[in-house]
């Protein structure tokens, strides 16, 4: 590994001053970043180590707008056991639940959360090609083993997919991100903070260099009776989606009122399906209703030969999860 230096700032202005230069890489629970280093796949010049600040905590917000916030450094196993997001965002805490270990969960923050990296193989071996770790070097996985690659939204240059559990959920909730630079204070909607690949495969999310991730809001919502968060994976113990699905329902009197449905392992950010939603609304949950949301869904999918399957599980994971969610099975 390469030598770098490490600096521990009391004050958010000493992180900001620090990570507007170059070579520098925010250090949080590094439960994804120190494997990277390893690995050799980053090679950062100093690591700015924000423990010190002072961005734990969740709170709520009872104004006319509620919301809750969650701090950026509050660690993933606290989140997903707090009482109010048990009680009312279900399909958060289910979703933290199915992700990594509990060893992992224990260390890993909201924040590195969203901005953990692909786990495809050839990101990570560094002796093939890959658009995303080395710019225009090509994409292995593209007539490689891609069993557990894209199916929406991917380019000529990446068809790897996110691999965060927490941020399908987030995305399904309209969770806002609020980031913090010398300019001052940002506010990018979730489904809007990671990017999918087109030409530059190597940048992951919205957020500028000297960008510091401070809390994420989740707006107030009627999802916590009628939520759920399906994980298919290899193994049930630890890990990464082949596909999941957040399925949450406003149900009053049999009709859907609203309804929010994200999927991952499918694309190179948490895919909202939002024509499907739109379908849904004012529709008794049915079987046969949720079957055609699903279909519509899957419109534009395309795989890439060892991950044909996924043609056929993300649509019968979307009727799952959906059943699940209304409380069909």
């Amino acid at each position: 590994m390469k030598q770098f230096q490490y600096i521990r700032p009391a004050t958010q202005q000493s992180v900001l001053d620090a990570i507007a230069k170059p070579g520098v890489k925010i250090l949080a629970g590094g439960s994804n970043l120190i494997d990277l280093m390893k690995r050799g796949v980053t090679s950062p010049d100093k690591l700015v180590d924000i423990q010190k600040l002072p961005l734990h905590g969740i709170s709520q917000n009872l104004g006319n707008v509620r919301t809750v916030s969650v701090g950026a450094l509050e660690l993933n196993s606290a989140v997903a056991e707090h009482k109010i997001i048990k009680e009312e965002f279900p399909l958060l805490s289910m979703a933290l639940n199915a992700g990594a270990s509990p060893q992992l969960r224990n260390m890993a923050t909201v924040g590195g959360n969203m901005m953990q990296r692909t786990r495809c193989t050839y990101f990570y071996d560094t002796t093939m090609p890959c658009n995303k770790r080395e710019p225009n070097s090509g994409c292995g996985a593209m007539e490689g083993i891609n069993r557990m690659h894209a199916i929406f939204g991917t380019s000529d240059k990446c068809i790897a997919v996110h691999p965060s559990d927490m941020c399908v959920a987030l995305a399904a909730l309209d969770a806002t991100v609020e980031v913090k630079s010398k300019k001052g204070t940002r506010y990018i909607p979730f489904t809007e903070f990671h990017k999918l690949p087109g030409d530059t495969p190597q940048l992951d999310n919205t957020l500028a260099k000297s960008e510091l991730i401070t809390r994420v809001i989740i707006p107030n919502n009627h999802f916590a009776k009628n939520s759920y968060y399906l994980k298919v994976r290899d193994r049930a113990s630890y890990a990464f989606a082949l596909i999941s699905v957040a399925a949450a329902l406003h149900i009053e009197g049999g009709t859907i009122k609203d309804a929010r449905l994200a999927m991952g392992g499918v694309a190179h950010k948490p895919w909202r399906l939002t024509a499907a939603e739109q379908f849904l609304k004012g529709k008794p949950g049915t079987a046969a209703n949720f079957e055609q949301a699903a279909q519509l869904a899957m419109q534009g999918a395309k795989s890439y030969g060892h991950n044909d399957f996924k043609l056929k599980m993300a649509p019968a994971s979307i009727v799952e999860a959906l059943s699940k969610a209304a409380g069909l099975v």
